[in-house]
């Protein structure tokens, strides 16, 4: 087209783009956990927003059609807010209440840019040259504090939940912690990559072209979100309330070290942390209690959580069948064992004997010669 110029930086920006749609529209339709994968999908629709001035800039639309000028595009405050929502919505199946006034600072930016753009041609570029630079720094400024501030209350949540996870199920690391501690990780350090392009800039102004690997930065974050949200998307997470309904029922006083060591000895006489799938919930069933008792019985009797007991129990039953003489595979031997993973069988290891699993079969193996 006369006027513009498709390069690197536009081809580039317009790939992040296309792909950021179709993980949106792909994630709209995923029915488990709707509240959470739509949210996360607004958010994605929000990111690659956020492209548009750059991806049409580099190309020279904002040179050949000035009216485009603030072109609503960039929803720049309902980034931090989208994702503390999206994390909300996973751990608990809906948003917080009263959720949409975490978006009313998004809504009012929709508004000034809308009715700016709306002015007349005149009028809006007198107004362009007069606010621009201050809208812009409010907005940067704006944007900062809310990431640092919804990074935090998303880590909260999250620290909440892991909490709750490890109080009612052995095989929490299945869940949204993992993957949720791994976002809230990339939002801080797109915070840090914002904070210090917003310090560089003002410091040494770096202009339309140096401000674009900031948005390659928000590219990549976007895509990295949008898939790895797509690939948990159908994944079943327990509600942050039921986990909490499970753990927290409050039993009469009883001896609860005296019931802790009675239902140690009963799981582990009947090898019952062998079942991968084994909750708070199915134990108590099977020890004919109620989940409060027997999480009371674990948390202050035994002075750990629900998690901790099932896995030391499984990485002690690893450590008997090296102790035998088992050759298998130590993969093998923790499947057996009822862990389904090698991190969280590694983990359990190293907690129980303090070593890794394979350091303990050579001591285990030095000691008989």
């Amino acid at each position: 087209m006369d006027g513009l110029s498709f390069g690197w930086r536009t081809a580039l920006l317009s790939v992040m783009f296309l792909q950021l749609l179709l993980l949106a529209l792909s994630l709209t339709r995923v029915l488990q956990n709707r509240i959470a994968n739509r949210t996360m999908a607004a958010l994605l629709f929000v990111l690659a927003g956020m492209l548009i001035p750059w991806m049409i800039g580099f190309a020279g639309f904002y040179d050949k059609w000035m009216w485009l000028t603030f072109a609503p595009f960039q929803i720049s405050l309902a980034v931090a807010p989208l994702f503390y929502l999206y994390a909300h919505a996973l751990v608990t199946g809906q948003w917080p209440d009263k959720g949409q006034r975490h978006l009313i600072p998004a809504a009012v930016q929709l508004l000034v840019y809308t009715g700016s753009f709306l002015l007349p041609f005149t009028l809006k570029m007198r107004w362009a040259d007069m606010a621009s630079p201050a809208l812009t720094w409010i907005t940067s400024i704006a944007i900062v504090i809310g990431l640092g501030f919804y990074c935090y209350a998303s880590l909260r949540l999250l620290q909440t939940y892991r909490a709750a996870l490890a109080a009612a199920r052995s095989d929490g690391h299945r869940y949204a912690a993992l993957w949720l501690g791994n976002a809230i990780a990339a939002l801080a350090l797109l915070l840090l990559i914002w904070t210090s392009f917003l310090v560089w800039d003002l410091l040494s102004p770096l202009g339309y072209s140096g401000l674009m690997w900031l948005y390659i930065a928000i590219g990549a974050f976007a895509l990295y979100l949008g898939i790895e949200a797509w690939r948990h998307s159908p994944l079943p997470f327990p509600p942050l309330s039921s986990l909490k309904a499970t753990a927290d029922t409050l039993p009469p006083p009883r001896d609860w070290a005296e019931l802790g060591k009675l239902w140690a000895d009963k799981v582990k006489a009947e090898d019952w942390a062998s079942d991968p799938d084994l909750s708070l919930a199915s134990l108590a069933r099977k020890l004919g209690t109620n989940s409060g008792h027997l999480s009371r019985a674990i948390n202050e009797g035994l002075g750990i959580n629900f998690a901790a007991f099932i896995n030391d129990l499984r990485a002690r039953r690893v450590a008997a069948m090296i102790a035998q003489g088992r050759q298998d595979d130590l993969l093998d031997l923790a499947l057996d064992a009822g862990f389904s993973s090698k991190a969280s069988f590694n983990r359990a290891f190293a907690a129980t004997f303090g070593m890794a699993p394979s350091q303990w079969r050579k001591r285990q193996v030095s000691n008989h010669e």
